[in-house]
């Protein structure tokens, strides 16, 4: 869906570079800024460094002189701003309005910021079909205008599907049950060979074992090296006991 981001009369040229960065992050480039307070905003060594790698959004960002301007073939304008106006829109959460506007095929959405000071005017409030209000804490409810961007962006582009995440690496299988039971005899050796099982009174130890590697379900890898873990304990109790008795020896 067609998606325009306008800015209007924004009075930090970083805010600007930052705004860029938060909507190619999720997809967005559509920027058109209205009266901003620099004319070479766009150009100017703040917006750059904030805008962190976004350049193409700059470099395909308007400037205009009215909102009439900005919101040219937009179908669809929602306003953001923390207090309700008096016969204004409806005041909606992004996640409540984005549920339903996003199965309206055709539309072209415009999301609407005011300056950092004085946010959006009532006038330009009031043109809008709705009223977008972050879900903040009422007592610290103003955000960063970069920061109320990214967290539209986001919501919108969750709204439209969203973009894939990639794992790092992908899951390797379990280890069948052959191999877990095993490794389970292995480590029952081991433990009793360390002295912290003993084979006459194993009190359901084994069984307590077996139900905990049944939820981690380790892969072959990680049997391999449980394996491992339970061979030297069984070497290092046996160098130990060795080591003992020829302490025991009176030829020592």
């Amino acid at each position: 869906m067609r998606t325009r981001f306008v800015l209007i009369q924004t009075s930090h040229a970083g805010n600007v570079g930052a705004a860029a960065r938060a909507m190619k992050t999720m997809g967005f480039s559509d920027l058109v800024l209205v009266k901003p307070r620099w004319a070479d905003v766009l150009r100017r060594e703040e917006t750059i460094q904030r805008a962190s790698g976004a350049l193409d959004v700059l470099a395909n960002a308007r400037i205009v002189d009215t909102l009439d301007e900005a919101l040219d073939g937009v179908t669809h304008l929602c306003a953001t701003a923390m207090v309700a106006r008096d016969f204004g829109p409806p005041t909606r959460t992004p996640r409540e309005h984005f549920e339903s506007l996003a199965e309206e095929a055709g539309q072209h959405v415009a999301f609407l910021f005011g300056s950092e000071r004085f946010g959006m005017q009532n006038d330009d409030v009031y043109r809008c079909h709705v009223a977008l209000r972050i879900p903040a804490d009422p007592d610290f409810g103003s955000l960063n205008l970069a920061a109320a961007i990214q967290v539209i962006a986001y919501e919108w582009r969750l709204a439209l599907g969203g973009h894939e995440v990639q794992g790092g690496t992908q899951p390797l299988p379990a280890a069948d049950a052959r191999a877990v039971a095993g490794m389970l005899d292995h480590w029952e050796s081991a433990l009793v060979e360390i002295g912290f099982l003993d084979p006459e009174a194993p009190k359901k130890l084994m069984p307590r074992l077996q139900q905990l590697f049944n939820r981690a379900a380790p892969t072959a890898e990680e049997i391999h090296i449980l394996r491992g873990i339970a061979k030297a304990m069984t070497d290092t109790s046996r160098r130990r006991r060795g080591t003992e008795a020829q302490g025991d020896d009176p030829r020592s």
